[in-house]
């Protein structure tokens, strides 16, 4: 080869290399380090389980095949969810998808991913399979969704629930009992007859009594503001200078006096319903052919008499929001999962029941029947995987419970039904954004847990405590977001009124 053959063939080559470095440098090629698939971390609400891991390793074997990713799958305790969601958001710790209670505050404070975008798109197939009215209430007042809500009974109705063998022993048709003060001489009943069981049972965060009288909250229930569910003119209200709260605060402390109500209550914790408790009243929130859940989870037959009216409020849209962190890396990842929650029974049965073979066996009918460790059906005993129904997607792809007490096969069709003739609050959908008053909030909800489990629980005087709560309240800065709120809420009923 001579000089000038060389010096060719070194152009050509310099000009090899150069084309290849400018190929390299622009494709997505990943290294070896990013082979690994995109894992997402998700916290949400209930007792670890003892077989959580085992679970957790059984969904990321069918992520990874349906959609390539894999989840970090954390219960934390229900005492403590709230709570520390709260410290996570605040601090920016790390994680992707969470269980959202307080949503809505949280949404304005940009805790959550806007998902408008991706609902019209990736997350499409969830979209068309939640009930649109879910969409109504969860979105803010701009239109924004931050979150996607649980496909269940639209309207969550407050039940009173009660043993079936003490209900049959005495008698007792409990359609006639829909106030508090109609329940003493049950009560009284089974304090004499029955000592073993503890006649009503409350607990810290008490239940929604003021729903029997038709007020929903307007913000969230810790902020006691309440309007009329169904008055179109209906004015923003603290629900504690009610009269219907203090009869009702009354009657409880009776109630408490009388022995009837546990002593503990203002103590105890919220959760789920413990097996095998001897309680002869409890409230309970659910929807049409709940019994069957809680009947499981008490291990006894249980009866239940819905109190409320059957009207889809904000609280009861809102009760079952997933969220996508805001600082999220992987938004995309984030959407394909819930889509597949919300769309593939498969993933959601197992999120719900555990793995079949290990946690339940499918029987006839094709309804789950749940199983111990050693294949045998699971009786008077807490099952080692059991996921919080009413937080994870949509219930309509389900499979029904069947075992010792079976939902109907035709359950979900019951639902549909039920869905269709529930009433929508007149202020469904009323999500303003009041962050401009977050230093009010934070120093309301102080005064309300050092006030309302002792009022609600009937464990303190009335007169003497009521007006301290209020006069508490007040110095908080109530009046000033009550004020807020209703200008929020005149504005919006004027555009309501244009469309």
């Amino acid at each position: 080869m001579n000089k000038y053959s060389r010096s060719i063939v070194g152009l050509v080559l310099l000009l090899l290399i150069q084309l290849t470095g400018c190929t390299n440098q622009n494709t997505n090629v990943p290294d070896s380090r990013d082979d690994s698939p995109v894992n997402l971390i998700y916290y949400t609400i209930g007792d670890p389980d003892k077989d959580l891991q085992l679970v957790n390793n059984k969904i990321n074997e069918l992520l990874l095949r349906k959609i390539g990713i894999t989840i970090t799958y954390i219960k934390i305790g229900w005492e403590e969810y709230e709570n520390r969601l709260n410290t996570m958001i605040s601090s920016d710790t790390s994680f992707d998808i969470a269980f959202a209670p307080n949503f809505i505050t949280n949404a304005k404070r940009g805790a959550w991913l806007k998902l408008n975008d991706y609902l019209t798109n990736q997350g499409k197939a969830m979209y068309d399979a939640i009930n649109p009215v879910f969409w109504e209430g969860a979105k803010l007042n701009d239109g924004s969704i931050y979150g996607i809500p649980t496909n269940k009974e639209l309207a969550v109705l407050e039940n009173w629930i009660y043993p079936e063998a003490l209900i049959k022993k005495y008698n007792i048709d409990i359609s006639k009992y829909n106030t508090l003060e109609s329940l003493e001489p049950l009560l009284r009943m089974i304090q004499k007859n029955e000592p073993d069981y503890i006649p009503m049972e409350l607990n810290k965060d008490s239940h929604n009594f003021f729903a029997m009288y038709g007020y929903e909250y307007i913000t969230n229930n810790k902020i006691p503001l309440a309007i009329q569910s169904l008055d179109p003119t209906a004015s923003v209200v603290n629900i504690f200078e009610t009269a219907e709260a203090r009869q009702i605060l009354t009657t409880l402390r009776r109630y408490y006096q009388l022995g009837f109500i546990n002593q503990d209550a203002a103590l105890r914790e919220p959760g789920a319903l413990q097996l095998d408790s001897k309680v002869f009243w409890k409230s309970a929130s659910g929807g049409p052919l709940s019994e069957s859940v809680w009947s499981k989870d008490l291990g006894y037959k249980i009866v239940a008499h819905p109190v409320t009216p059957e009207v889809a409020t904000n609280v009861s849209v809102l009760g079952g929001m997933m969220a996508v962190n805001a600082n999220t890396k992987h938004p995309e990842e984030c959407i394909a999962f819930l889509n597949l929650l919300n769309t593939d029974s498969e993933l959601r049965n197992l999120f719900n029941y555990g793995i079949e073979g290990i946690h339940y066996d499918l029987d006839h009918n094709g309804q789950v029947v749940l199983i111990d460790a050693q294949g045998n059906r699971l009786r008077n005993k807490a099952p080692n995987y059991a996921g919080v129904q009413f937080t994870q997607g949509n219930w309509f792809i389900l499979n029904t419970l069947g075992g010792d007490f079976p939902d109907p096969l035709d359950k979900w069709e019951q639902f549909r039904t039920y869905n269709a003739k529930v009433v929508k609050s007149k202020v469904l959908g009323f999500n303003p954004d009041l962050s401009m008053m977050n230093d009010e909030f934070e120093k309301i909800e102080n005064v309300w847990h050092k006030y309302y489990p002792l009022l609600m629980t009937g464990s303190v005087d009335i007169d003497t405590f009521l007006p301290k709560f209020n006069d508490e309240l007040h110095k908080a800065g109530l009046e000033k977001v009550r004020a807020e709120v209703q200008k929020h809420l005149d504005a919006w009923r004027q555009e309501r009124d244009k469309l």
